[in-house]
């Protein structure tokens, strides 16, 4: 017995060397999630599309060039009286009556217009809001990312200790089987009563089912790490942070703190939200309305046909460059209801940017909190886990001995793989506190992956 005890430990450590020779690096696994998951694709598109706000942006005010053309039938009549009419040769007279009439004539104009805006609030207004918008999708663009990388980290160590805790289970499995023969032997040779026999029965129905239910949640931690990557982890491919010792090194909340105010993409993007709302609610002036531009314009109309005085034609062409102002005088309330309506949002914007700032401090002090007493967490479950083996090899001495029944073993084995188990659940929540840190502060970038793909090696 105490032969096979001391070979386990080095079998299972000669296991885990041969999964990690051919573990996937997370790494690997961040370059194959930026290409398959469709979180990130619509994030780069929306930044894409960011970009081209800020082409738009620097476009409004270049010079606009318009060129129009029309054709068709029209009828057209005027008539003029009481004109005064003059020529050389012909003295002046006055009273004159002038009548044009067109039936049924064909028609046809054409203009071009260049305009070059000089003055336009409403133009300023939406160069900035779409300078806004630019640099809002960035910030979603770079949110997005280290939102990625920390769900691919999380996703990928939750992969790796439903493979522990399946492997845990099953080697509780096969000793609370072993444990059940031998209970049962010894029953028919009068060694143990019945009821040594139940309990050993019952608990190895108790580990079947929670084999089960791991192997489900194992298919389950795979198929989401597929998703996000598009590549499907074999057994033992996942790795546990077992290089993790102790607390990674870190600085004081209130630093954190100032970091995020600062580089927290979340915050930066709320932030240029306010500054949207309020940019909107100060565009509804009653003189935002107005616009002065510099405008050249040419153009050419014809009307032919006949009438009632025989055939008939007019020609006109037009050349004007100049400067033209607009303002209008009155939107029937639509100015002051938008208005309104902007000082609201506004409100809501400023309100949704204070309670956004709650909550990241609050994830950034339970995530440094966390971080700050995981060290001595790991090393309590460590301590933990050691006695708990300690008891495991003397209760099956015990048994052996008649000092313990087959219960106290069966809880032995329990208590040992929960403690197991337990302390690698604590080493990696303490490495997901520091990268959750790191992606409040905005600083979660490829750095932070090698740094916790090393703790896993």
């Amino acid at each position: 017995m105490i032969r096979r005890l001391t070979l386990a430990p080095l079998c299972a450590a000669l296991l885990l060397a041969a999964a990690g020779a051919r573990a996937t690096p997370l790494p690997q696994l961040w370059e194959a999630a930026q290409a398959h998951a469709p979180v990130l694709h619509s994030a780069r598109a929306a930044r894409l599309a960011g970009q081209s706000r800020s082409d738009q942006a620097r476009a409004l005010w270049r010079p606009d060039l318009v060129i129009g053309a029309a054709a068709g039938y029209a009828d057209a009549s005027s008539l003029t009286r009481g004109a005064q009419f003059a020529a050389p040769g012909f003295g002046s007279t006055g009273g004159v009556r002038f009548e044009t009439d067109v039936s049924h004539a064909r028609s046809g104009n054409w203009s071009l217009v260049l305009m070059q805006p000089l003055y336009s609030p409403q133009r300023s207004a939406r160069q900035q809001l779409l300078e806004i918008s630019a640099a809002s999708a960035e910030l979603q663009w770079q949110a997005a990312r280290q939102n990625l990388m920390l769900h691919l980290t999380e996703t990928y160590f939750a992969l790796a200790l439903a493979e522990e805790s399946l492997h845990v289970l099953r080697r509780q499995q096969q000793a609370v089987e072993r444990i059940l023969t031998e209970t049962r032997d010894r029953f028919e040779l009068g060694d143990l009563p019945v009821t040594d026999t139940h309990e050993a029965h019952a608990r190895a129905e108790a580990v079947r089912a929670q084999v089960l239910a791991a192997e489900t949640e194992l298919d389950l931690r795979r198929n989401a790490l597929a998703d996000l990557t598009g590549i499907r982890l074999a057994d033992g491919e996942a790795r546990l942070p077992q290089a993790l010792r102790q607390t990674p090194q870190t600085a004081p909340l209130d630093d954190w703190q100032a970091r995020a105010a600062q580089h927290n993409p979340q915050w930066l993007l709320m932030e240029q939200q306010v500054a949207a709302a309020a940019r909107e609610a100060a565009r509804h002036g009653p003189l935002d309305d107005a616009r002065l531009d510099l405008v050249a314009r040419v153009g050419s109309e014809h009307l032919s046909g006949d009438g009632r005085g025989g055939s008939a034609a007019n020609h006109g062409r037009e050349a004007w460059a100049g400067v033209q102002f607009t303002l209008p005088l009155s939107t029937s309330g639509l100015r002051s209801a938008q208005q309104r309506e902007a000082l609201h949002l506004l409100d809501q914007a400023r309100a949704d940017r204070d309670l956004l700032r709650q909550q990241i401090d609050q994830r950034m002090r339970s995530a440094w909190l966390g971080l700050t007493t995981g060290s001595a967490r790991v090393q309590a479950l460590q301590a933990g886990a050691e006695a708990s083996l300690a008891q495991l090899e003397a209760t099956r001495l015990g048994l052996e001995a008649g000092d313990r029944s087959t219960l106290d073993l069966l809880n032995a084995e329990n208590a040992h793989a929960a403690a197991r188990l337990a302390l690698d659940e604590a080493r990696v929540q303490l490495l997901l506190h520091r990268l959750q840190l790191d992606a409040l502060a905005g600083g979660l970038d490829e750095g932070a992956l090698a740094w916790a793909w090393a703790q896993a090696r």
